[in-house]
């Protein structure tokens, strides 16, 4: 027998502090996402520039390419567990990762992972829009005569070319446009992006050993490490980067899974569709980068750069359709409704999901990131760097709430209740969840200043998830009222 799934018996729409049209819980007969939309879902986030040089940044720290592989599945493998309790709440309820939140952390507490959510991922909005920027300012310099020299040598923010400014702002308002689309258009562009970018890796992967007439010399190169001690200093914090690449995403997965049929189909979509691209994409990476070395007399990461070689107008143009689109499908996806939702949550009133999705392109620009990628050590290891730290223990608490003290009974209208419900603890702050939140961001965050602790650093998200699950479970045990399921 299936498990039930809820929506809501009585009208809360009156309480416009908690409840507008786009956070209200999705009707049965809107949760329309399947097997393969969960999977396409997956497979446009996970084929994105990043995924496609993760492998390359273990191999630059000594890992051969089996080592970095292995630690790319496993760190996947480890993120889909959180990635699936998580999404569990969304597709029994229909609630987007705001509201989930409201549970654990009081119906105005649940602003404060919400809101640590939106940020960074604001910040990577505007990063993704750069990257997929640059794609189009290089490929359109190549394909159109004169393109490169628009404006001269004018600059302005920081540093900004007036044709890439052409181009971030062409990128940014289609990304927009998609988004206040609303929801149905993110599940069918994902659906049709997936497939289309996997087949135009498949083909490059095949044309580079085609030319290369093998795999080329990085398949071969063995690893730096000598012993398992040696290995294990460098996996243990390359295996926590790998589960913070979507730990975001882990915590807002209900702002998907909402949609979804039932549990059966999210989980299945999810599983097949996270770990097996993250490893083929990442194979992807290795190999054409080993066969560049042999075509093009270097070893090219960066697949921008690589198609650049190409003077063949029809794969020139071909490449820069791949690669945008590959921006795309995972900004709008993984950058874009989550925030949001977060924005639209602090103010349900006067902040829809389109305006939240609006004021998160705004803060992207604003951010100039074109600026911050001039200083990677001090923006991407820096700052967002810790935002494991911060996410892990976010994790910890949704988890232990829902799983453990609420044996996942939530009641729905008290989601959208500021007086009277059980989720208003006090002044609609559950204070004893937000002590279990910085417990575990302090624990996993000392080591940036205890050096002696730096190895609690190193595995930010699991002690930060640790000890905020444990916290949050002593902590509540006995004092939550749980009524069923409604």
């Amino acid at each position: 027998m299936p498990e039930q799934m809820y929506e809501l018996k009585r009208d809360v729409s009156q309480n416009h502090r908690l409840y507008n049209k786009d956070l209200a819980p999705t009707q049965i007969k809107q949760r329309k996402w399947g097997t393969y939309n969960f999977a396409a879902l997956w497979i446009g986030m996970a084929h994105c520039v990043p995924t496609y040089a993760l492998a390359g940044g273990l191999i630059a720290l000594g890992m051969d390419w089996k080592q970095a592989l292995f630690t790319i599945t496993l760190g996947n493998l480890i993120v889909l567990v959180p990635m699936l309790l998580n999404a569990h709440p969304g597709t029994k309820y229909g609630i987007p990762f705001p509201v989930f939140a409201r549970a654990s952390f009081g119906v105005f507490g649940a602003n404060i992972p919400a809101l640590l959510r939106a940020i960074v991922a604001c910040g990577w909005f505007g990063i993704n829009t750069y990257i997929g920027s640059l794609a189009i300012d290089i490929f359109l310099g190549k394909l159109v005569p004169g393109w490169s020299g628009i404006g001269g040598s004018l600059t302005f923010a920081f540093g900004l070319t007036v044709h890439g400014a052409i181009a971030f702002l062409v990128f940014w308002a289609f990304q927009i446009f998609i988004i206040i689309r609303g929801m149905d258009a993110v599940r069918v562009f994902e659906n049709w992006a997936a497939p289309f970018v996997i087949l135009l890796g498949l083909a490059l992967v095949i044309w580079m050993i085609t030319a290369a007439k093998g795999f080329g010399p990085l398949l071969s190169q063995p690893s730096k490490f000598k012993t398992g001690g040696e290995f294990f200093k460098i996996f243990i914090p390359s295996l926590t980067g790998m589960v913070g690449f979507w730990a975001t995403l882990s915590l807002n997965i209900p702002d998907f899974t909402r949609f979804g049929k039932g549990q059966k189909e999210q989980m299945i979509g999810q599983a097949i569709g996270l770990p097996p691209t993250m490893l083929v994409f990442s194979a992807f990476g290795v190999i054409i980068t080993s066969a560049s070395a042999i075509v093009f007399g270097e070893a090219i990461w960066d697949p921008a750069t690589l198609l650049s070689k190409f003077n063949n107008p029809i794969t020139l143009v071909l490449a820069l359709i791949g690669l945008v689109v590959a921006s795309l499908s995972v900004n709008i996806a993984a950058n874009t409704v989550s925030p949001a939702n977060d924005f639209s949550n602090t103010i349900p009133k006067h902040i829809s999901f389109k305006m939240g999705g609006v004021i998160t392109g705004i803060i992207g620009i604003l951010i100039m990131p074109w600026r911050l990628l001039a200083d990677p050590s001090g923006y991407i290891f820096g700052w967002l760097g810790t935002y494991s730290g911060f996410l892990g223990p976010i994790a910890g608490v949704l988890i232990a709430d829902y799983w453990v003290i609420r044996h996942t009974n939530l009641n729905l209208e008290d989601l959208y209740t500021e007086k009277g419900g059980v989720y208003g603890f006090t002044g609609g702050f559950n204070i004893r969840a937000i002590i279990a939140l910085v417990a575990g961001v302090v624990v996993a965050l000392i080591g940036t200043i205890v050096k002696p602790l730096h190895f609690l650093f190193d595995y930010a998200w699991f002690v930060g998830f640790a000890v905020s699950f444990l916290v949050q479970w002593a902590l509540m045990t006995g004092r939550a009222e749980v009524k069923p399921a409604v």
